[in-house]
Formats: structure tokens, C-alpha cells, sequence
């Protein structure tokens, strides 16, 4: 295929050279109603390609097929079979493909380090989770993906399973043995989804991980404005074979999606997709080089470590992305939290993750050599002001057994049932009628419909008195936690 083409910006550009009259939404209609305050900030092209994807990028039937022509390029360049475009996120395509595979009460195996979209659309299809346990560093206290092992294990005790669904990479950058994952699936006969939300950029470079395409799976979800250079909220979700129907899998899309999608995210990936079979190679070779630069001199800043070669092995991840750089400030003695802050107020940095005990940064081919000199001058900063950033309250992470919750009743039963809000510490021994999700990295601590215990409590309410996030809590304190009402 002819991937010089961008259909979508095509059409934005032929819409704007023919200078149509819209009397059609967006009201602004083109910018020319828009406050000239908001115009001066976002400028002018924002609102002139702002515009209807029907009767606007295309005509009223869509014969021109600008979005369907993308969306073929798209598939083709990633060597998938279809592709389709979201502009409500991952978030949104996650659920399309859940939906895909099992429905009302029917199991679906879904790695435990899931991010809140998964357990959402749990919620919302009433969808039964047959939890698959990720594989636990104890002396890191972090999670990497479920094995293949851990998969065929809950096959062989849940048979009746409509498919299995595992994220990689992680936020942390770790990544699953896919192709050794998808052959558990397919030798039932049952397909394989992949949270590939942090990894539109995989196919793109033989030096990075192998993506979920090219490692047999069925369904992947990728987030191009994680990774990859679209607009925020642009994501595409990829499917092959014939165990999940595309025709399924879109009507699924449509009912979630919404009718009003921006052609300025669909631009975005259109856009993207072009650069990346025109220049993509040169522009992650450059990337990689940077990340591995930068790797190197963090290495030899007093008191920072990059994690790596740590991340990998047997009961680890088999794969990482080099282009996700986690640093352990464990020998500074403070969280990642107030190292994160700290950055951001006095170097205008902002970081990826931050945890108890690690921050990350990411490298894009956006970066170059003065950003990621930026980078350095703030971490050695870090290093040099250590003492400033210790103290205050130690988050208390408890191990893995402990901090795996029993699922008592379906996260959409606990979410829509009947609740209350007790006091935090009275929540112990509850089953959780809400989310309680440390963000980022975005993955639940607590999930509807699970009993809480004493020491997740702890480590939760430990880490908000840290610097912990917990936004989706209906008390983000935790002061108190919603709990559902059993019966007596």
C-alpha cells in the first residue's frame, strides 16, 4: 500500500482549500464563533480542522471512505488484519475487545495486574474474572506479567473460559512472553487480548520487544499518545484470525464509542502512522540510542540505580522496553513521590511513574539530546539534595500474599449494589464496593466485589499519607471507604 498517504489529513486540508459553509455542528464552525482568547492560546488550525467526521471529513454517505482508507493503512503498516481507531482512548478499546471475546457472566482470564479500564469494562459488561496472579519481585515489591505457565494453570481449572486477556508492556516497561501466551490460548481454541496500550511503537524497531501482532495474538489495544506521537485520547485496536469476528468486535466499538469522534485524533494517528513507515526506524534508532545514553549516566549518579538486568529472568518479565527507564532511589532513602514533586517545582520535570520507591522517565523520538540533558541535571539534583527529600511517612508494602484479595462476588454485582462508607478502619474484612487505584500506574489496589484486609488498608492509607494518588476513591483520603452492604 501507498503509505505516503494520510487520508484523514487529506481530507482536513481539501475541506479547508474548499472553503465549505458548515450549518452543521461544532458550533464554533471552524473557529469563527470561538472566544479570540481561546483562539490565541490553541490556535487557529485547531478550530479550522475541528470538524464533522460525516457531512464535514466526508459527505453524508461516506463514499469518499477517508476514515476506512486510514484505517487500512493503518492495519497494513503493523501487519495486522484490521485496524480500527478510537478517539475515547484505550480505555474505550479495552472494553470493545472484552466485550468481543465473553459476555454477562461468562469468564474471561485476566492478568491481576490489570489496568482500572479492564476491571471498568468488568463492571460494565458483567463479565465473570478468573484472576491470573502477575509474577511477584518480593525484594522490589513490584509486579511484572503473569507467565505462560500461570495462564494454562487457570485454563486447565476454568475450561469453560471465553479467552484470556494480559497487558504488556506494563507501565514499568516489563513485558509477557505474548507468543508463548497466545499458544496456551490457541490450543484451546479461545483467543488471546493484549493491553498493548504502552506499546505502539513496538512494531516499528527490531531492537524493541516483540508486539502482539507478530506474536499470534487475537485482539491488541495500543494507545498511540502513550508511546507513539498522536494526540491525547487516540488510540487503534488491531485484530487477526478468525476467533475474535470483526464484525463483532466494531459493533462492540460502536456501542461504547462515542458519535461525535474528533477527526483531529483521527489526523493524529493517520498522521503518525505515515511517519512511522516513512521514517520510523531512524527516529527509534535515535531514541534508543538516547535511552541507552541516559541509562548510562544515571547509572553514576550517587544513590540512583536503573533498573534492568533486574527485571528479567525466571519468575520476572521476558521482555523490557528499553525505551521506559525506571530508577530505584532506594540507597537515597526517599519516595519516589516527594522526588517527583520536588522535580517538578524546582526544574519544571515531569516524570512518568512515581512510586514508593522508584521514579521513571520516558524517551520518545521526541527527545533529544537537550531534554534528556534536562533529565540529568534534575536527577543529579535529586542525588545532591537527598537529605532534603527524606523523612515523612514510610509507605509499609506489604508481599504478595497479602496483598492478594479475595474476589467474594462480581465487581459489577459490588459495584451497583447496595453500600456504604465506613471508616477506614473499620474497612478491613468489607468487600469493597469501589476502585482503589494508586495512579498511575492506574492498577487497583482494591477491586469491587473484593473482601479488603488490614494490610492493604494499611498500605494504602500509608501511602496517601506519602504522596500516594488514589483518585478514583470516593474518599481519595481514604479516610473512609465504601463498602458493600451485605446480608446478615
Amino acid at each position: 500500500m501507498d503509505h505516503s498517504q494520510a487520508p484523514v489529513l487529506d481530507a482536513i486540508a481539501a475541506y479547508r482549500r474548499e472553503e465549505q459553509t458548515p450549518f452543521t455542528p461544532p458550533g464554533h464552525k471552524q473557529g469563527r464563533g470561538a472566544d479570540p482568547r481561546a483562539r490565541e492560546i490553541l490556535g487557529d488550525a485547531v478550530y479550522g480542522s475541528d470538524l464533522l467526521a460525516i457531512s464535514g471529513l466526508d459527505d453524508r454517505r461516506s463514499t469518499r471512505e477517508v476514515l476506512e482508507r486510514a484505517q487500512e493503512l493503518m492495519a497494513d503498516a503493523v501487519h495486522a488484519e484490521q485496524t480500527f481507531f478510537s478517539t475515547c482512548g484505550s480505555s474505550l478499546s479495552v472494553k470493545s475487545a472484552m466485550l468481543s471475546v465473553a459476555g454477562p457472566r461468562e469468564k474471561l482470564l485476566v492478568g491481576r495486574d490489570a489496568h482500572k479500564s479492564v476491571v471498568s469494562g468488568l463492571i460494565l459488561s458483567g463479565v465473570t474474572p478468573i484472576w491470573v496472579e502477575p509474577q511477584w519481585d518480593p525484594d522490589r515489591h513490584l509486579a511484572h506479567p503473569p507467565s505462560p505457565e500461570a495462564f494454562a494453570a487457570r485454563f486447565e481449572e476454568h475450561p469453560d473460559a471465553r479467552g484470556a486477556l494480559v497487558t504488556s508492556p506494563t507501565p514499568y516497561g516489563t513485558c509477557a512472553d505474548l507468543a508463548a501466551i497466545a499458544a496456551v490460548c490457541h490450543r484451546r481454541g479461545r483467543p488471546l487480548i493484549v493491553d498493548e496500550a504502552w506499546g505502539a511503537h513496538l512494531p516499528f524497531h527490531p531492537d524493541l520487544p516483540s508486539w502482539a501482532m507478530d506474536a499470534g495474538a487475537d485482539v491488541c489495544v495500543t494507545s498511540v499518545h502513550k508511546m507513539g506521537m498522536g494526540l491525547e485520547q487516540g488510540s487503534v485496536f488491531h485484530q487477526q484470525g478468525d476467533l475474535v469476528d470483526p464484525v463483532v468486535l466494531k459493533a462492540r466499538e460502536d456501542l461504547l464509542g462515542t458519535t461525535s469522534p474528533s477527526v483531529l485524533l483521527y489526523a493524529g494517528l493517520d498522521a503518525w502512522r505515515r511517519q512511522m513507515m516513512e521514517e520510523g526506524r531512524g527516529l527509534l534508532r535515535n531514541a534508543l540510542d538516547l535511552a541507552e545514553h541516559a541509562r548510562a549516566e544515571i547509572e553514576r549518579i550517587p544513590g540512583l540505580h536503573v533498573e534492568r538486568e533486574g527485571f528479567l529472568g525466571p519468575g520476572r518479565a521476558h521482555d523490557l522496553d528499553p525505551l521506559q527507564i525506571v530508577i530505584d532511589l532506594t540507597a537515597l532513602g526517599c519516595t519516589g513521590y516527594r522526588a517527583a514533586d520536588r522535580l517538578r517545582e524546582t526544574h519544571r520535570v515531569n516524570l512518568h511513574l512515581a512510586d514508593h520507591r522508584r521514579i521513571s522517565a520516558q524517551i520518545t523520538q521526541a527527545d533529544d539530546k537537550d531534554t534528556v540533558s534536562t533529565l540529568l541535571a534534575a536527577l543529579r539534583y535529586v542525588s545532591e539534595h537527598a537529605a532534603d527529600l527524606r523523612g515523612g511517612p514510610a509507605v509499609r508494602v506489604p508481599g504478595p500474599g497479602e496483598l492478594r484479595l479475595e474476589q467474594v462476588t462480581l465487581p459489577r454485582d459490588a459495584f451497583f449494589g447496595a453500600a456504604e462508607h465506613v471508616p477506614a478502619g473499620e474497612a478491613a474484612g468489607r468487600l469493597s464496593a469501589e476502585m482503589l487505584t494508586p495512579y498511575p500506574p492506574g492498577i487497583p489496589a482494591v477491586l469491587p466485589g473484593e473482601r479488603i484486609n488490614g494490610p492493604v488498608m494499611d498500605y494504602l492509607r500509608t501511602g496517601v499519607a506519602a504522596g500516594m494518588v488514589v483518585p478514583d476513591a470516593a474518599d481519595p483520603e481514604l479516610n473512609t471507604v465504601r463498602v458493600q452492604i451485605e446480608d446478615r
